[in-house]
């Protein structure tokens, strides 16, 4: 069995990411968070590359999130700001490339696979697709400024409160009416679904595909309010050491949360 790693490759004008931890559905190492970062900023780099797909290992799920066991060494609020911090300038690099980039998602695609898949242009799904946000439920942790504009600005503020305030996850078919998916199809028609979304992006003008995305990078990060003082509180909080200490002992129910 390989460690969790990003496997790349480069096809021409195609550069292929794929999230390779199986055994725990692809959920992100802070190594492989790292590597996305560095991958992205590489392909930025790489005038060659007209398109950027991104796909989970297994079949079986997309990205079900970030390896939590980190939280458990978190002994204040800072420690919180400092890892969102760090997973914002992953992220940035994500949505700085200039070219056109696809989600391309089986099965689960929660916490940082809903990012991640928030930060591509486009998304395409098989029916069993789940997309969500869970950690109001799970570990009593928040979001960054920045991955809440971006979320929001994929799924809409209404999905996006469905999936963090009231815990949702939301099936494919509900996304694509919503028009957060691309397209729906099914697991034996994705590749050549990947194909074909690849090879019309590719015919686009790269300046132009450039200065979209970039304009709309800027309208939706642009004057974030400042939250870090709203991250130390919960990351700082018992709540949130009571559901990371859940979490890791796998205990079935839900963490009885106090408010402190």
């Amino acid at each position: 069995m390989t460690s969790p790693q990003l496997i790349v490759e480069k096809e021409g004008a195609v550069a292929r990411i794929r999230f390779d931890n199986p055994a725990q559905h692809n959920a992100l190492t802070k190594q492989m968070w790292h590597e996305l970062r560095d991958v992205a900023r590489d392909i930025a780099a790489d005038a060659a590359i007209r398109v950027v797909t991104f796909r989970g290992v297994g079949g079986k799920a997309f990205i079900s999130g970030t390896d939590i066991s980190g939280f458990a060494s978190f002994s204040d609020g800072q420690d919180g700001v400092d890892y969102e911090r760090g997973i914002d300038e992953c992220m940035a690099a994500v949505d700085a490339i200039p070219c056109t980039t696809i989600a391309i998602v089986e099965g689960w695609a929660v916490g940082g696979g809903l990012n991640i898949s928030s930060a591509c242009d486009f998304r395409i799904a098989t029916p069993t697709a789940k997309f969500g946000s869970p950690i109001g439920r799970t570990i009593g942790n928040c979001l960054s400024a920045a991955s809440c504009a971006r979320i929001a600005s994929a799924v809409g503020v209404q999905i996006a409160k469905r999936m963090v305030l009231l815990g949702e996850i939301v099936p494919a078919d509900v996304l694509l009416d919503m028009g957060f998916l691309l397209q729906v199809v099914e697991p034996d028609a994705l590749d050549a679904a990947a194909e074909a979304l690849c090879q019309r992006a590719i015919e686009n003008a790269p300046l132009t595909t450039w200065a979209a995305k970039e304009t709309v990078r800027r309208m939706t990060f642009g004057n974030l309010p400042d939250v870090e003082g709203l991250v130390r509180q919960v990351y700082g909080s018992a709540d949130f050491a009571r559901g990371v200490g859940d979490f890791l002992a796998k205990t079935k129910v839900l963490p009885t949360w106090t408010g402190k």
